[in-house]
């Protein structure tokens, strides 16, 4: 398994994957240390989010390789299917995947996300529209959305 660090506007992600795919990516409240030297498995995967942070990717092209039960994978797969600038909510993902009564366990799922942004679990909000838990905070979850929204906030000043 092969790791590297990288900096983004919301701090330093964590990367892992092997000649699999890519099994986890995640956001880091820590100082860890750059990686100098990306694995060569995690080459596109970095490649692709700084395009994506940018501004420039809105899909991803990767082999994925997350770690979970069958359920959590078919909710992942659904997620995938959220386009970029779109949300969708807990409930209508449940419906989705045929039971809207297994909304808390989509949502569970959903928390259980091992592949940060490029599954975009960010997409996904409360029934009224508001922003709920996220695994990368709130605030982290805002900031996924506004870079995502076709309608940008232009500055007064």
């Amino acid at each position: 398994m092969e790791t590297a660090f990288i900096k983004t506007p919301l701090g330093v992600a964590k990367l892992q994957g092997d000649e699999n795919g890519l099994t986890d990516i995640s956001i880091l409240d820590g100082d860890e240390k750059l990686t100098d030297i990306i694995p060569e498995v995690l080459e596109d995967a970095v490649y692709q989010l700084i395009e994506y942070f940018e501004g420039s990717r809105k899909q991803f092209s990767l082999q994925l390789n997350p770690l979970g039960t069958k359920f959590q994978k078919n909710v992942w797969q659904a997620l995938e299917q959220i386009p970029y600038g779109k949300t969708t909510s807990y409930l209508e993902l449940s419906k989705t995947l045929g039971d809207p009564k297994a909304i808390r366990a989509v949502a569970s799922a959903n928390g259980r996300n091992p592949l940060w942004i490029v599954i975009p679990c960010h997409r996904v909000l409360g029934s009224d529209g508001s922003l709920t838990g996220y695994a990368g905070g709130l605030s982290r979850k805002k900031w996924l959305l506004e870079h995502e929204s076709p309608a940008k906030q232009q500055s007064l000043f």
